[in-house]
């Protein structure tokens, strides 16, 4: 008897260690999870990201960093030290700003849906940024199956770190700008195709919107070798915003973010570099249309296409401007070629 409770009495123990190892963000102003709350460190590394509940990992922080960015919604929300971190719990004022309603135009229904909006996309390497890209992008989709049809760039900027190199053999030197792209939105129209046995499904009920993280991997016991290079531990974190209580349709389609995870080495390093990608939509407006011809440029991942400062737009997510905040002039934005 003794044995056995000595054996529950450590037990929960350790739980209570295991459980204290991961901190939680909380509305200020619900109290609910924030998930998709990032934490810069004092030199721009993206050190970690929330979960649909809210928690990241507190190994992922180091007391060297000394002062910690929180960005939630492309803003700046707070400013930590690394003792503030020994709470479980920390309150974030997400008030930051109000969601806006997405137009909605042309309302009679017709053969295609029209879901125009803004996006940014960026890499980072050993947590640290490589390469940012932002613009604004019309996505056709087919009215009847709900299905993705095309996604058409309008303009964009493609802004790259000016000490990015590319030795064969140090993989943590690369420029990963290729690696950009508009995010992909594949299923959004049609959210139970991502239940499928490979992936993780969750959902998270707001005061104002609900969201479903979608997580799959691969590649996690055994890596893969090609060339010389090793590729393992590949994840990716998928979230979807809708208007709250709806069915979760199109038209309620409020958020895309998606974030992949790869480590990479050349055979000759000792360590893997841990590359991340991240990719976010956020609609404006909404209509519907008999023909999907429409004006679009290529997305080049080695050059900026725009006529406008689409980015000044008060509903842009411009990310651009907390990444220079630590990188200035590093971060430098690649020649603009507008399409004739």
């Amino acid at each position: 008897m003794k044995t056995k409770l000595l054996l529950y009495s450590l037990f929960i123990c350790m739980f209570g260690f295991i459980q204290a190892q991961t901190i939680t963000f909380i509305s200020e102003r619900t109290n609910k999870p924030l998930p998709k709350v990032s934490v810069f460190g004092k030199d721009g590394s993206i050190l970690a990201y929330s979960d649909i509940d809210g928690k990241i990992d507190k190994h992922a922080l180091s007391a060297d960093q000394e002062k910690f960015q929180l960005v939630y919604n492309n803003f700046s929300v707070a400013t930590l030290s690394f003792s503030d971190f020994n709470q479980d719990v920390i309150k974030i004022n997400d008030q930051v700003k109000e969601i806006e309603a997405v137009v909605i135009k042309n309302t009679k229904p017709a053969r295609y849906i029209f879901i125009r909006g803004n996006f940014n996309a960026y890499v980072t390497v050993n947590s640290k940024l490589n390469s940012y890209a932002d613009g604004v992008v019309t996505y056709i989709f087919d009215n009847k199956t709900r299905k993705l049809k095309s996604a058409n760039v309008e303009q964009y900027r493609v802004f790259r770190l000016t000490d990015a190199k590319n030795e064969k053999k140090e993989t943590s030197s690369w420029d990963y700008g290729n690696s950009l792209h508009i995010p992909k939105l594949k299923n959004v129209g049609n959210p139970d195709e991502y239940k499928t046995k490979k992936n993780t499904i969750k959902e998270l009920k707001g005061d104002r919107k609900d969201q479903i993280e979608v997580t799959g991997q691969a590649l996690q016991e055994k890596e893969f070798s090609l060339f010389g290079y090793r590729f393992f531990d590949i994840r990716t974190i998928l979230n979807m915003s809708f208007e709250k209580d709806t069915g979760k349709s199109l038209k309620d389609f409020l958020e895309y973010n998606e974030v992949g995870f790869i480590k990479l080495k050349h055979k000759s390093e000792p360590n893997y570099n841990q590359i991340i990608l991240y990719n976010n939509f956020y609609p404006t407006e909404m209509s519907f249309n008999n023909d999907d011809d429409i004006e679009k440029v290529k997305f080049k991942n080695d050059q900026s296409n725009y006529t406008t400062q689409f980015w000044k737009e008060s509903s842009f997510p411009d990310m651009q401007t907390i990444f220079s905040s630590f990188f200035k002039d590093d971060l430098k934005e690649q020649q603009n070629k507008p399409s004739k």
